[in-house]
């Protein structure tokens, strides 16, 4: 699908595919430099086959974006007639991954190489298909998509995982400086500068798992009629997982020193070989516009509709906003009535300025399109606020499937940390007033009390995720013994 020239905007791919209805063949042509299918997974030595999304032009007229399938190599490995093949070069990552580029120099394919479940062209060259709309027919062929971003929004939460654990084992047993005149050095998770650091992220890192489960069962279990829904939810995940797997990977890299920098830690090599997630599949500022501009879609067709919002998790605007007290302590701050209502007088509030901002571009004569454009400062905090809640909704469902006891307790603490974390850190808070300047105090001065609640629970909390100990880096365990001299010989 992506090409030299074009990568998000799929819709504007220069690659054209032209129907001979004398022999019964597709004609698949790079007609500029800027058409040459890039990053393509595989290419560069071994596929033999590839699927080419390609720009379907019948009788002299553009029936948009269209796939086929077309090989680029027989059985031995030797390139097919017409076709060029270059590998994309050394990456950052990934590198057993042989990237390559593509040009079709007019490929004939037969015609039923056409992946035709959305439209098909008769052997007479006529252009067949039961979605008339154009935009309905791209947002099918793209439909198959989501499947990637479900994939890649769970894969990120365990690098994450990984991550912190080796960063939090080595921080229980590394020790720096002593507080004491002759006294024993401090373990780096004993500090509270060091608990700020990596138990924030840590909290987090459940809630992203609580959420990847969830799109991972929605998916499993979706329908026709869900498929917006999946669209919409499984770009927001997948941009906020990834996003915050490179944050927590960055930060455990930090908080190892020098150690972070051995590749056989391993922290480092993931961040290199991770950092592609958050473009491909999917730029993540191009998949939070997306989740704003369906919120936008939505408020504005129950508008026209005069009735209740309904679907993605909007429910929560039907009822009168939420009021947050003026003075917030330990106890209210720990609830999930709290934390609830302010996830969602936020979302509720910046979806409202986000149509009103939009409204008002389009009312001074500018199109949808470039009045959407001019808003995306809005869009951007909706698409973060939208996936927030979310996010907290998923772990606060996970939380109440656990009888009371222990760990209903510690996950609590982690909700809580995960919750009140957000609140600090998005500027959104404060700027548009949902918090005062006290309340956001108490909240950061809660975040800190909340860290020293789970630092006892630190290694039980990274061991349940599971990771075999093959995974981790050798940081994570005796790293003394791991460097001795009798290591070297």
């Amino acid at each position: 699908m992506t090409e030299l020239g074009h990568g998000s905007n799929v819709r504007g791919i220069e690659t054209v595919t032209t129907y001979d209805a004398n022999t019964g063949e597709f004609i698949i042509n790079t007609p500029c430099e800027s058409a040459q299918k890039y990053w393509i997974g595989g290419a560069a030595n071994h596929a033999t086959h590839t699927i080419v999304f390609s720009q379907l032009e019948i009788n002299g007229k553009n029936q948009g974006v269209h796939a086929f399938i077309c090989q680029i190599r027989d059985a031995a490995g030797n390139i097919c007639p017409n076709i060029r093949i270059a590998d994309c070069g050394h990456k950052i990552g990934l590198n057993g991954v042989d990237n390559g580029r593509i040009w079709f120099d007019n490929v004939r394919i037969p015609r039923e190489n056409l992946l035709n479940s959305v439209a098909d062209v008769s052997p007479d060259g006529q252009y067949l298909s039961s979605i008339k709309d154009p935009d309905q027919r791209f947002a099918a062929f793209m439909a198959p998509l989501t499947s990637g971003r479900v994939i890649i929004a769970g894969s990120s939460v365990y690098k994450a995982k990984i991550g912190l654990a080796i960063a939090i084992r080595y921080s229980l047993s590394r020790r720096a400086f002593s507080i004491t005149p002759n006294g024993p050095e401090v373990l780096l998770l004993d500090y509270p500068s060091h608990q700020r650091r990596l138990l924030p992220l840590l909290a987090k890192s459940y809630a992203a798992s609580c959420a990847a489960n969830y799109l991972k069962m929605m998916y499993v279990n979706r329908t026709p009629q869900s498929n917006k829904t999946i669209h919409v939810v499984s770009s927001a995940f997948k941009a906020i997982l990834t996003w915050h797997n490179m944050r927590t990977l960055q930060e455990c890299r930090e908080a190892c020193g020098g150690q972070g920098l051995k590749t056989e830690n391993r922290v480092g090599h993931l961040k290199g070989e991770f950092d592609v997630q958050l473009t491909f599949e999917g730029d993540n500022n191009v998949l939070m516009q997306q989740v704003s501009k369906a919120l936008l879609a939505e408020y504005l067709a129950a508008q026209k509709r005069n009735r209740p919002l309904q679907g993605l998790g909007l429910e929560h605007m039907n009822k009168p906003c939420p009021v947050i007290p003026s003075q917030l302590t330990s106890s209210i701050l720990r609830t999930t009535q709290f934390q609830m209502d302010a996830f969602c007088l936020r979302e509720r509030d910046l979806l409202s300025r986000f149509v009103m901002k939009v409204s008002q571009h389009q009312a001074e004569g500018q199109s949808k399109d470039y009045a959407l454009m001019l808003s995306y400062q809005l869009a951007e905090d909706l698409g973060r606020a939208f996936s927030d809640r979310a996010m907290l909704q998923t772990f606060i469902d996970t939380e109440a499937t656990i009888s009371s006891g222990s760990l209903k307790n510690v996950l609590g603490l982690l909700r809580s940390l995960y919750a009140l974390t957000c609140l600090e850190e998005d500027a959104a808070f404060l700027r548009y007033g949902y918090l005062s300047t006290d309340n956001a105090s108490a909240v950061r001065n809660e975040v800190q009390k909340l860290c020293s609640e789970i630092r006892p629970h630190a290694l039980a909390l990274v061991s349940s995720f599971g990771i075999p100990d093959a995974f981790l880096g050798p940081i994570a365990f005796d790293w003394i013994d791991a460097n001795a001299w009798s290591s070297v010989q």
